[in-house]
């Protein structure tokens, strides 16, 4: 009997987690990104601006009240408390509104929902996933692919990836981990093989060695 999953894709950051997301999607998957809901959960007049002001500063909301994201990025990088601070006001409107994406993914018939998060154990969402799939790579090709992407300094880029969990964190709390060498061909195949592992959670036939 097929049923809909939800897949939570993490990894950390510059690993190539978005290439990943965009391989899965042409498997006819949808694709929710928690960056653009971590967005929209804080545009212009949202209720969390004025508790990201008094936790981080008035300064970081602009004079025509948008947020300052980069201002608020550097100020909650310095610590693993301001950090915490800001998912705890954050992570619990942007899991509203992700589960609603995910609900409304499923009622338009998608038998699968990849749930791309940076965060996703940090904020629990990966409890409620049915797989997780984390994508790693070295540190020297997610720090030049950070410093461009970003247009970050090397020390900026360099407390972006201490800030995050370990490489053996998502290897031991994952269902499958793709190692990212930046060899285009294997990462095809490791999407694949990934799709693959979806289909047998849907389909509950046929079996992967997980």
């Amino acid at each position: 009997m097929r049923k809909a999953i939800k897949v939570g894709l993490t990894g950390t950051t510059g690993a190539g987690k978005s290439t990943v997301a965009e391989g899965l999607k042409k498997y006819g998957y949808a694709v929710i990104d928690a960056d653009l809901i971590a967005r929209i959960a804080t545009e212009r007049s949202s209720p969390l601006l004025p508790q990201l002001a008094e936790a981080f500063g008035a300064d970081i909301i602009n004079e025509d009240g948008s947020l300052n994201r980069k201002l608020l990025a550097d100020r909650a990088f310095r610590s693993d408390f301001e950090r915490n601070t800001l998912n705890s006001i954050t992570h619990p409107e942007i899991i509203r509104l992700i589960e609603k994406k995910v609900q409304g993914a499923f009622w338009d018939g998608y038998e699968a929902v990849i749930i791309d998060a940076p965060q996703l154990f940090e904020s629990g969402l990966a409890k409620s996933c049915n797989l997780v799939i984390s994508v790693v790579a070295p540190e020297d090709v997610r720090l030049r692919r950070i410093m461009e992407r970003d247009e970050m300094t090397e020390e900026s880029a360099r407390k972006r990836i201490r800030a995050q969990l370990p490489d053996d964190y998502f290897r031991q709390n994952s269902d499958f981990v793709i190692e990212n060498t930046g060899n285009e061909e294997e990462l095809k195949e490791k999407i694949l093989y990934v799709a693959r592992m979806i289909e047998v959670k849907i389909s509950g036939e046929g079996t992967l060695d997980f």
